[in-house]
Formats: structure tokens, sequence, C-alpha cells
């Protein structure tokens, strides 16, 4: 059995560089083969062999500016049936929610399904899947569009006729790849988008601006030995928002930060080490 997906590169004469469109098709298949073996074993994996139980296979080439279709495919009986379990459409659910979260970006709403799969997963393993699709695998995958300034689109082949995009990259995106972490205290006023209880992550929205941004903690400031009433500022601030919805109506926390930062000095990630009380 297998999922199918597809890898479709900008270019204006059907032809992409050998050596970084084969990189970026070595890319598509670590990320979605290393998402795969964490969802079904419960374990990260790290290297790649030909003995895994979850293999990527190339099948045609398209046109439509580059395109290259390949298969993602389950061998393992008992693997076969825990991917049954997820179903095909909560899986890619969650191969663009994995890529979203490792390059900083706002995914889409996951499904019930789809998000019961990764409450399941739980916490540590998302954050070490997260981590590990950083290490390279992203790289790999966003080589033509670092070279070359082409996009590179992951798509979920849902039938012939339907493709459901995944993730677009470009040299935007793989900048989050070299990021790194500016210990000025800087301080800002958000409200709160999204918000992992257990880890602190998530995603705000600062006063005056229109997009969201990933904010999380210090490695050394862990969320869950916050004191319950910094926690529960967060929460409640998350929970009134969701219940207004005129976003001019939106309550703000006062924050003192840290930022992560790319190396045009874009801010991909606030780390918060206090909250300013009025």
């Amino acid at each position: 059995m297998g999922i199918n997906f597809d890898v479709l590169i900008d270019s204006d004469d059907y032809s992409v560089d050998m050596n970084t469109g084969l990189e970026t098709l070595k890319g598509a298949s670590e990320v979605t083969r290393k998402i795969a073996g964490t969802l079904l074993t419960e374990h990260v994996p790290k290297n790649l062999t030909n003995e895994n139980k979850v293999r990527t296979k190339l099948k045609k080439s398209f046109k439509g500016s580059f395109g290259q279709t390949f298969t993602l495919e389950i061998e393992d009986l008992e693997l076969k049936k825990r991917f049954n379990k997820i179903g095909k459409e909560p899986f890619a659910e969650l191969v663009s929610y994995f890529i979203h979260e490792a390059l900083y970006l706002e995914s889409a709403e996951l499904s019930k399904k789809a998000q019961k799969t990764l409450d399941n997963l739980g916490d540590i393993l998302e954050e070490k899947l997260t981590e590990e699709l950083r290490v390279s695998s992203l790289a790999h995958l966003h080589s033509v569009a670092t070279s070359f300034n082409q996009e590179v689109k992951l798509r979920f082949r849902q039938s012939r006729a339907e493709q459901i995009i995944l993730a677009e990259l470009d040299r935007t995106s793989s900048a989050t790849l070299k990021s790194k972490t500016d210990t000025k205290e800087i301080r800002i006023e958000a409200s709160i988008t999204r918000l992992n209880i257990n880890t602190g992550n998530g995603r705000l929205q600062l006063f005056d601006a229109g997009e969201t941004v990933a904010f999380g903690f210090p490695a050394q400031v862990k969320f869950r030995e916050q004191n319950r009433s910094l926690k529960q500022k967060f929460s409640d601030n998350l929970h009134i928002n969701n219940g207004l919805k005129n976003r001019d109506d939106w309550k703000t926390l006062k924050l003192k930060a840290y930022t992560k930062k790319t190396n045009n000095n874009r801010i991909i990630k606030y780390l918060i080490i206090g909250i300013i009380d009025d």
C-alpha cells in the first residue's frame, strides 16, 4: 500500500538542475519517511536505510514546471494497520503540519482525526521530530529553492486530478533553517492565537501586525515549571480571544522576550522570558 505525493519545482522550460533537483527529491523522501516512521513506530528515525519498512519510490514525471511523483510505501503488516487507522488524508495533514512547525510557519487547523493522532504521539516525540526535520531533511528539500530561487511545492495526490499543496518552499522559508537567537531583551504587546499548554509553544500576533509569529520559552525556562499564574494568563488570553469575532476587540499581554532571527534579521520566533504586569 502507499500514499502518493509529488514535488513541483517552478521552471520555465520544464527542466531543473540535476544535482539540486536530486537533492530536493531526496529531501521529500526524507521528510515523508521520517514523519511516517515517527507516527507509526513512536520513534524518531535518524538514519534511513533500505532495511526500513517505510520507503519512497519514484513514479512518473509530469509537465507543468518540473514535476515528479513518488509514493510512500509501507511494507510491514503491523505498520500498515497503524497507517490505515490514521488514514491518508489525516496523514497528509500531519506532513504539512510538521513541515510548517519545523519552519516556524503557521499551519492549517487540523481535522479531528489528525489532531487526535498528534495528541496520541505526545509532546516529546512531536518536538523531537520537528528538531530532526531541521537537521538536514528540510535543507535538502529546499536545495533548488536555495541555489536557484525556484519555488518548490510538496503536494498530496488525492487523485490524478486533485492535488493538495502541503508546503510551499522558497528562499524565505529556507532562511529559517539558519536562525540565531538574540538574547537582547525586548518588550512586545501581543495576543495569543495558539498554545500548547504542555510545552508552552504556540503562536502570537503583535498588537499592530497582521500575521502570527511562533513563540515559546527558552530551554532554561521550562513552561511546565512556571508558576500557575503565568500559565493561566496565557491560557486565559487565548480563550478570551477565541470567543471574540472582531480582531479589534482582542486582549493582549505585555511580554518580555528574546528573539530568534534569520540572517537578514527577520524574527521567526519569540522566546518569552516574562510577563509585564500593569
